[in-house]
Order: C-alpha cells, then sequence, then structure tokens
C-alpha cells in the first residue's frame, strides 16, 4: 500500500456522495506496500479503507472486487467491499478507479508464532474452499509471461551469477508447468503485513490486489516462504508445520501437489525476487513508497534450490 495519486478531503467528499456512508471526519494516507494508492477513511458512519488501483485495468476490476465480496459472504475473514447505491462496486476518482472496503480491526505481527501460522494456514485453506465455488476467472499478471519480460528487463542491474541462476530458474519453471494442479482464485501475495490480527485473533487477510487464477498450492507455498522462516530464509521447523498442518486440515493436497512442493517453494521466490529487483531499480513515482529488499528473496531461492524442503509425509499418513 503506497501513495501514488494525492486525493484530498475535498475529492473523496465529492466522490462519497454515491455512498450511504456519512461524510468525512479523517483522510489518512497508508505507507506500506508498493502497488496501489491507500488511504484510512473515518466518516460518521464508520471505519474504511479507500483505495485507488493504479496498475489494474477497470475492466479487470470485478474480479478483485467480486471475488472478496464472494470470500466474505462464505465467511471467510476478508474486508468485504462496499456497494454505492447503485450496487457499484467500484468508481473513478481523481482518474483511477477506486474502491471502498471496511476496515478490519487489528495489526499485522511481523514475528509470528505458531499459533499466528496455524491461524494463517487454516484461513487461507478456507479461502481456497470457498474459491471453488466462484466461476470467474482472470490470468495472473505476475505469471509465467510477466516472469520472462521482468528477468529481461532486470538483467542490466544484477551480476552474471545472478542473471545465471535466473535463466536456470526460468528453465526449471517452464518444466514443472507440465504438470497441472489443482487451481483456482488465490491471493498470490499473503505475507505478513497482508494478515491483521486482533490480540492472537485472525481478523483478516487484506489487499487483494494480485488475486489471480493459479494453483492453490502455488498460493501456500508463497505463504509458507514468508510466514515461516528466519531471518537468513531458512524454514523455522515448528512455524511451517503449524501452517502447513493447519491447511491441510481444511484442504488436504493432492500427491501431485505435493510431489511439486519443492518446485512451488522456488516458484514463489523467484516471482518476488523478480519484483523487488523491478521495483527497486525501475520504480515509479510516489509521495510515498517502500521498496522492499530483493536479496531477501534471491537468498530463499538458493536455499529452496540447495536444500529442498518436501512436503511432509507425516501430514498426508495421518489423514489416511
Amino acid at each position: 500500500m503506497s501513495v501514488f495519486t494525492r486525493v484530498t478531503e475535498s475529492d473523496v467528499s465529492a466522490w462519497l456522495t454515491r455512498f450511504s456512508v456519512g461524510s468525512v471526519r479523517a483522510l489518512t494516507p497508508i505507507s506500506e506496500g508498493i502497488e496501489n494508492t491507500n488511504y484510512f477513511l473515518s466518516t460518521a458512519d464508520g471505519e474504511f479503507v479507500l483505495t485507488l488501483y493504479e496498475r489494474v485495468p477497470a475492466e479487470d476490476l470485478p474480479f478483485y472486487l467480486n471475488f472478496t465480496a464472494h470470500l466474505a459472504k462464505s465467511g471467510v475473514a476478508v474486508p468485504a467491499p462496499v456497494a454505492d447505491r447503485t450496487g457499484g462496486l467500484f468508481s473513478i476518482l481523481n482518474g483511477r478507479p477506486a474502491a471502498l472496503a471496511l476496515r478490519i480491526p487489528g495489526r499485522p505481527n511481523m514475528q509470528p508464532s505458531d499459533v499466528h501460522c496455524a491461524a494463517v494456514g487454516r484461513e487461507l485453506g478456507r479461502l481456497h474452499k470457498a474459491s471453488g465455488s466462484f466461476r470467474t476467472r482472470i490470468s495472473n499478471k505476475r505469471g509465467p509471461a510477466w516472469t520472462l519480460a521482468t528477468s529481461r528487463s532486470v538483467r542490466a542491474f544484477v551480476s552474471p551469477n545472478q542473471n545465471a541462476l535466473i535463466e536456470n530458474e526460468l528453465k526449471f519453471q517452464r518444466e514443472r508447468r507440465q504438470t497441472r494442479l489443482p487451481n483456482g482464485a488465490i491471493h498470490a501475495d499473503l505475507f505478513r503485513d497482508n494478515v491483521l490480527f486482533d490480540g492472537d485473533r485472525l481478523s483478516g487477510l487484506i489487499d487483494f490486489g494480485f488475486a489471480a487464477t493459479d494453483e492453490f498450492a502455488y498460493d501456500l507455498a508463497i505463504t509458507a516462504n514468508d510466514w515461516c522462516v528466519d531471518a537468513e530464509g531458512r524454514f523455522d521447523a515448528p512455524l511451517l508445520a503449524a501452517l502447513l498442518s493447519a491447511y491441510y486440515a481444511e484442504r488436504p493436497l493432492s500427491e501431485a501437489e505435493q510431489t511439486a512442493w519443492p518446485a512451488l517453494l522456488r516458484a514463489g521466490a523467484l516471482r518476488f525476487w523478480l519484483s523487488r529487483l523491478y521495483d527497486l531499480h525501475l520504480p515509479r513515482a510516489a509521495e510515498i513508497n517502500t521498496p522492499h529488499d530483493p536479496a531477501v528473496f534471491e537468498r530463499i531461492l538458493r536455499l529452496r534450490i540447495e536444500q529442498p524442503a518436501h512436503w511432509p509425509t507425516d501430514l498426508s499418513e495421518a489423514a489416511k
């Protein structure tokens, strides 16, 4: 979450006339993240998050917003989008598609325990199960085509050794994708800063700006690579066991997914290494922006290659 497009209280007041949420009381920019413009919005009737979508085409927004609405109706802990008086979930504000969602109480936990990891695994499993009845599909904008194009864009900014690592991993992942895995709408960015906790209670999964139709186990791998690692990117065994056990209790993985698990962890590491390289070296202008360190996911990718983390067989055996 960043601020690329500035809006004032006056701008928002005019835009809010289409809603039944009361008048503006406070508007506060949110600095975390790197994709969209976000503000906390207080009105006479409640607390909301205002999002201006900077890169998402307007024609793609129904997927994101209808997906979160579907999840909320299914009982998954997500911020429900707020419809305007016409039933629309977005409209144009200062030249950008903009949407309003209920603000969920809570804060991210950047130093999670096994209790927090279990809660995340459980809720992600519930999200993937609810995804089964969401029929709309959209290609992953950060999928194979983007990965290849981005690798070429950052080539000039990395060393020959790093370029070789990227090229070898691209080849490996092309071969891995020949096996089709269970898929549907996924979050695709469920990092620690995209989950809110009210104490130890998980209160909400947020920021669905990368949601897409892709492999469920890939979504789980992305989550594990952030939630269950130490400062060097190595897996913390108790945290990983808590995440995977809780997820598996909600949605058991197929044999093909379990076999692909080490490769999926590598795919997630490559995707975020490339995006962080791009955001660092080819940034967009923003009033507030906080790019992340790409070295984190370079280390994780190298570790996943050198020390493959296979799916824990005890989970599968316990379920039989």
